[in-house]
């Protein structure tokens, strides 16, 4: 499990994307994070631990452009 400390600005789709490379792990982030649950934007220099997730090329590629396996 990796980290990420905030940046002043931060919020939790904002982080998605950049450290799990999709703002639709937000959830998953937030779970991981629920003591922090409560702020909706963050100061500078939080800790957050940033949760594994299933990697999958389907946000990078459409389905009829993905290569047949």
């Amino acid at each position: 499990m990796q980290t990420y400390i905030t940046k002043t600005g931060d919020v939790w789709d904002k982080i998605a994307f950049e450290t799990m490379g999709s703002s639709k792990h937000a959830p998953l982030l937030m779970r991981a994070n629920s003591k922090y649950i409560h702020v909706a934007i963050f100061p500078k220099g939080i800790t957050l631990c940033i949760p594994d997730h299933p990697s999958s090329d389907t946000t990078t590629k459409a389905p009829w452009r993905r290569d047949s396996v």
